[in-house]
């Protein structure tokens, strides 16, 4: 990685953080807050957001017919998704300990806190329900893959990705065949000190 590229990298974290802070910000604006993984709303929105909820007859009389029609296509994805979450569970439980890398927290992308939200009635919750694990899921496989590809071919392509994964930025040029073959191990290395950082701070995985 240049000096440039280094910049950028870091102008990215940087922006990120900042990004943040103006998310924290507008947490309070909206009267909620998050302690321990739970939601609390302020009392006062917490009532004004089971006023803002849309009856199901009102929600479903809304609704395009060809909306209503396709729901059950849609809904069908969840069937290899669950195999693919369960797949991707066993293979990293299996591989990531023999190779030494650390296991992605699956908790950490799956979430299902949209539940609580009461201007939702039933049918928005299921649906946000299947959005977090669905969408969920394929962060999950992801980070998953990004791992192993850090692991087994830290090269970049030739051609631009789009959107590629955290780890992305940090790999090899392309054509970078004797850095390939210097710093593959150290790669690796960066993953096992990944894993021994999160066995000492006692991560659960």
């Amino acid at each position: 990685m240049t000096d440039r590229m280094r910049e950028l990298a870091s102008e990215i974290v940087r922006l990120q953080t900042e990004l943040d802070r103006e998310i924290e910000t507008r947490r309070k604006v909206l009267g909620w807050s998050v302690k321990k993984r739970l939601v609390a709303f302020e009392h006062g929105i917490a009532r004004e957001n089971r006023r803002l909820r849309m009856t199901v007859r009102s929600f479903l009389g809304k609704s395009p017919l060809a909306t209503i029609l396709s729901a059950p296509v849609i809904y069908s994805l969840i069937l290899p998704m669950v195999v693919l979450d369960a797949w991707a569970s066993l293979y990293q439980a299996v591989c990531f300990r023999v190779y030494g890398i650390p296991r992605v927290s699956r908790r950490e992308y799956i979430n299902f806190d949209r539940r609580h939200l009461s201007y939702l009635n039933w049918i928005e919750v299921l649906n946000c329900l299947y959005c977090g694990y669905a969408n969920g899921v394929v962060a999950y496989v992801r980070e998953i893959g990004g791992r192993t590809e850090q692991y087994w071919c830290p090269i970049k392509h030739a051609l631009k990705i789009s959107d590629p994964h955290s780890r992305y930025h940090d790999f090899l040029e392309y054509g970078d065949a004797e850095g390939y073959r210097a710093r593959l191990d150290a790669f690796r290395d960066a993953l096992k000190a990944e894993a021994e950082a999160a066995a000492e701070g006692g991560v659960a995985r």
